[in-house]
This record gives structure tokens, C-alpha cells and sequence, in this order.
């Protein structure tokens, strides 16, 4: 069995006190028996991309000049967790949203930068990000092997089958996602909801979401993240669930091998036909 945690939480403008704040969680998530806990994106600091402000820059380093990645990888080894931690790297000249996975041993298996980028009012993600140049990746942890995509990855279902063709036996999705500042009638928490555990279902694999909570404001820019992170089964059905506005950790533990039989079963890998599917190459 492995257990999942997905920690939601709100994050404040202090990165020390967010990484504080997060090795707490942490250890408190691995209180409850969790094996892989999942922070959500970019929360060592506030949603930044609300608008395009040259000063942002300011919050990236690469992974080895990471003043954290220290106490995170002491942090995984001591409480023998896997622990994907999101944050904005630079690398040479360029700047990306990336993932860095720590095995349970306390050593970082390697990075994940996020695939597709989005453009829109309060998410001005293209000002600050190139698009991930490493491909989707899938890691052989301590407990399973693991595929994380990146917030706006998450609606692609072609990321999520990619990873599970590399091997993956779990989904992870660490993600900030609100309210629409142009459209503030507009709630698209069940969309998201339903688009994640299809590619549960299609696939599977249990899957695990971790959003923020709170308001944030930034430069005239207001912004109210929904929470209502979860863990949904290999059957799309939600194993655990949180609110829309309230700082939860949510676990839940799976049977890999009884998944993996369960879906030779079903056939959902046996039965493709990639030679039919040359349409996804193009637009």
C-alpha cells in the first residue's frame, strides 16, 4: 500500500515563513502515514503571475542555489516521504515553473518544468515562463513510480496518458487556480475537478490535486483561489476532498498491485491504436 497526501493551504508573501509553514505540514501529513506528500505550485511565495512585473524575476534560482532544497531533502529523508517541490527556476538565461522531486532518501531524483503555459488576465504565466524543454518525466520513487504535471498541464489529456505509457503508477498535480478577474461570476472548480479524474479514470491510476486557498492581491489585481484539492481513485472516484476555502491535508492509500492488475484487466492500454491517433500532432 502507499499512501498520498495533499497538503491546501494559504500562502503568504514571506517565502521563509512559507517554507516553514510547509516542512510543518509536511510533518504533519507523514503524521498521518503519508509516503508521497504534495505541496501545491509555487507556494513559497504568493501567485506572482496575477500581473507582469519585472521585480518577479527576482524570486527564482536554480535548484542547487535553492536557499530551501536543503531542509526539504533532510526534511524527506528524516520522515521518509517523497517530496515534489514546486518552485521558479532559472536556469542559464531562461526561467521556468518546475517541479523537484525528492526520493524518501533525501536525494533529488531530478526536475520537471511545466509543459504548457497559459496567457489570460490574472494568470500572465507566458511573461515569466518558457515552455518545460525536458519533456513529461516519470520517476521511480522509494514507494511508486510518480508523473507530475504542472497546474495548466493538468487539462491535457495527452499529458496524463503520456506519463502512464513512461510507466507512471500515480498522478500528481500541484496547481493555483481561483477566480477569473474579467469573469468573477465564473467557478470552474467542478470542470477541474471532472477533467483530472477523467484522467484517473481513463487511465487508471489514482491522481492527487493540491491547490491554494485565500484572496490574493496584487498591483489592483484580486484573486480568490478555490481550493477543493482531492485524491481521486483509479475509478474516478473521489477518495478525499477538501473545501473551497479552508487549509486542509487529505490522504488516502492504494493498492498499486491490485491497480495494475485491475487495469490489464480493462484492457485501457491492450486496446489502443496509436496508428490512428496521428491527428494529435497536429492542430
Amino acid at each position: 500500500m502507499v499512501t498520498i497526501a495533499a497538503v491546501q493551504m494559504a500562502w503568504s508573501e514571506s517565502a521563509e515563513q512559507n517554507r516553514k509553514k510547509a516542512i510543518e505540514k509536511v510533518n504533519e501529513a507523514a503524521g498521518q502515514g503519508a509516503d508521497i506528500v504534495l505541496l501545491s505550485e509555487l507556494f513559497e511565495g504568493p501567485y506572482f503571475c496575477k500581473t507582469q512585473k519585472g521585480r518577479e524575476f527576482s524570486r527564482a534560482f536554480s535548484w542547487e542555489e535553492h536557499p530551501g532544497r536543503a531542509e526539504y531533502e533532510a526534511l524527506a529523508k528524516e520522515k521518509g516521504v517523497v517530496l515534489p517541490i514546486s518552485f521558479f527556476e532559472k536556469s542559464g538565461k531562461a526561467y521556468f515553473n518546475s517541479i523537484a522531486v525528492i526520493d524518501a532518501d533525501g536525494k533529488t531524483l531530478g526536475i520537471y518544468r511545466k509543459s504548457h503555459i497559459p496567457q489570460g488576465p490574472g494568470y500572465e504565466e507566458k511573461f515569466y515562463f518558457s515552455p518545460g524543454d525536458l519533456g513529461f518525466k516519470v520517476w521511480e520513487t522509494a514507494y511508486a513510480k510518480i508523473g507530475i504535471g504542472i497546474c495548466w498541464d493538468q487539462w491535457f489529456p495527452e499529458a496524463a496518458r503520456s506519463m502512464v505509457l513512461m510507466g507512471a503508477e500515480i498522478l500528481l498535480y500541484p496547481t493555483a487556480i481561483g477566480s477569473e478577474p474579467e469573469s468573477p461570476e465564473l467557478d470552474s472548480s467542478d470542470h477541474w475537478q471532472t477533467v483530472q479524474r477523467g484522467h484517473a479514470g481513463a487511465n487508471m491510476v489514482p491522481l492527487a490535486a493540491a491547490n491554494r486557498v485565500g484572496t490574493e492581491s496584487q498591483d489592483g489585481v484580486t484573486m480568490t483561489f478555490y481550493g477543493s484539492s482531492f485524491i481521486a481513485g483509479p475509478r474516478a472516484d473521489f477518495k478525499a476532498k477538501a473545501d473551497k476555502a479552508e487549509e486542509a491535508i487529505l490522504t488516502a492509500s492504494f493498492d498499486l498491485k491490485q491497480i495494475e492488475q485491475d487495469r490489464a484487466e480493462w484492457g485501457l492500454i491492450r486496446d489502443r491504436r496509436p496508428e490512428n491517433y496521428g491527428r494529435l500532432m497536429s492542430y
